[in-house]
């Protein structure tokens, strides 16, 4: 079955007054598919849509998840801190406004013989079918899958670890979250003395790890005011594990350094040059044999495409799913398939190393995917991708901020701390949503956001 054509034909052919002659057909509009509502698809769609409209242009967004969120809060909708009810974006109501159109669905594949997105079968929760497995054709194609977390086949981690790459998977974290301390806390209430604790395991030291540790603290502080009466930060046990020799190894050292020293005076148990072999029911294996107990289990070590993109269509891919692209983004064996952002691996001319997966870099990538969509569609020579670090910032929670900022910002690098980087943190958020939003709804979304932290409660109980 192939969907989205209806509404691509019509019954006559346009005359100048608009209307149509009769027995002639119209041509197809030209058929733009966009893959992934992320960072990177979502910013790109909105461009497409405001640019081309839908009178001869046909934009289409497939997703599987009915809501967006931006994916560096996941960490705080995972701890409780953040709301993403108040902070996600419908696609039904964002592709109204920015005229394009949203498909719920799972990609499956592509038949680049007869330009088709396979989409597959949507099932209810129960199981049954709501729709059958389809296909959408396409003129141009973007990948915009994002990313998945990479357990490097380490046995037991799918089996027994939670990972952070949806609002689906960060809401399940914080309910297990929220039972374990409620369990601990009744266990509390009848032995005062009671040695119990909430042990949480999290692998992987990079951004998503480091302001996960932090912001569990910031969580387990907050509990006693929501019901939780003896239960606080002091019953909490986090220990983060990271194979390399350090944490936050984008950035400089001495960042690295001062955020350890703080994630160590909140509570955590910092180990880097740990490497883990093996992760259980109750807890992970190091390398050296160590066993850390851990009522809960995350893994936030390493990125890798999404399983569905290995060999995807006959498309060049690396050993961790990601496609292979050319400097303007297109595919190597496909000129009419672009991958952006984290499910693509761009190595520009004079790197070795392809461009970091940042939604610094997925945002870049957007604008010029737009652009050589455009130029492509008018026969204009394409431009080659260019990307500009302008650093990297890690959030404590309300505790801390670290980071660098590069290129551009300031004509080298600066690392900065405290009051100025938590500004600039905040200040990605804002540019996200102007992005996706424009700027007279974004400014509106950025002033209920100071609204909702005054009158909205300090964490999210259910």
């Amino acid at each position: 079955m192939s969907i989205a054509e209806p509404e691509t034909r019509s019954a006559g052919s346009p005359l100048r007054d608009g209307s149509l002659a009769p027995g002639r057909s119209a041509p197809l509009k030209t058929q733009i598919v966009v893959v992934g509502g992320g960072a990177g698809g979502l910013e790109l769609v909105r461009k497409l849509g405001a640019r081309f409209g839908r009178a001869r242009y046909d934009i289409i967004l497939l997703e599987r998840n009915p809501t967006h969120i931006w994916k560096p809060l996941l960490h705080e909708v995972a701890a409780g801190s953040l709301d993403a009810n108040l902070d996600e974006v419908g696609y039904r109501e964002h592709a109204r406004r920015w005229r394009y159109r949203y498909f719920y669905g799972t990609f499956a594949g592509i038949d680049r013989a007869r330009r088709k997105v396979l989409v597959a079968p949507l099932l209810d929760e129960d199981g049954s079918e709501v729709i059958g497995a389809h296909e959408i054709r396409y003129d141009y194609l973007v990948l915009a899958l994002g990313s998945v977390s990479n357990d490097f086949a380490t046995p037991g981690v799918r089996e027994h670890c939670l990972f952070l790459d949806s609002r689906l998977q960060a809401d399940r974290f914080r309910q297990k979250l929220l039972n374990q301390c409620l369990r601990v806390s009744r266990q509390l209430g009848a032995k005062p003395d009671a040695d119990s604790f909430v042990r949480v395991a999290i692998v992987g030291g990079g951004a998503t790890g480091v302001e996960l540790a932090a912001e569990l603290y910031n969580a387990a502080a907050a509990l006693r005011h929501y019901g939780l009466e003896v239960f606080d930060e002091t019953r909490l046990k986090v220990t983060l594990l990271e194979a390399g020799p350090r944490i936050l190894p984008n950035l400089p050292e001495q960042l690295a350094d001062a955020a350890r020293k703080e994630l160590e005076m909140l509570g955590v148990r910092v180990l880097a040059g740990v490497p883990v072999v093996e992760a259980r029911a109750d807890g992970m294996v190091a390398k050296s044999g160590e066993f850390i107990p851990a009522d809960l289990r995350v893994w936030a070590a390493g990125v890798r495409g999404p399983d569905v993109l290995r060999g995807v269509g006959g498309l060049e891919t690396t050993p961790s799913n990601q496609v292979i692209v050319r400097p303007t983004l297109q595919t190597t064996v496909d000129d009419r398939i672009y991958a952006i952002g984290d499910c693509c691996s761009c190595i520009l001319e004079g790197e070795t190393r392809p461009i970091p997966p940042r939604a610094q870099a997925a945002h870049q990538m957007a604008d010029v995917a737009f652009d050589n969509l455009c130029r492509q569609m008018e026969g204009r020579p394409l431009k080659s991708f260019r990307y500009e670090d302008h650093g990297s910032l890690v959030s404590l929670s309300r505790f801390s901020t670290v980071g660098s900022l590069m290129g551009n910002l300031v004509g080298g690098r600066m690392a900065i701390e405290g009051r100025l980087a938590r500004f600039v943190y905040m200040s990605l958020y804002r540019m996200h949503l102007l992005a996706i939003h424009g700027w007279i709804k974004g400014l509106a979304m950025i002033a209920v956001g100071h609204v909702n932290q005054i009158v909205r409660p300090r964490l999210k109980l259910h």
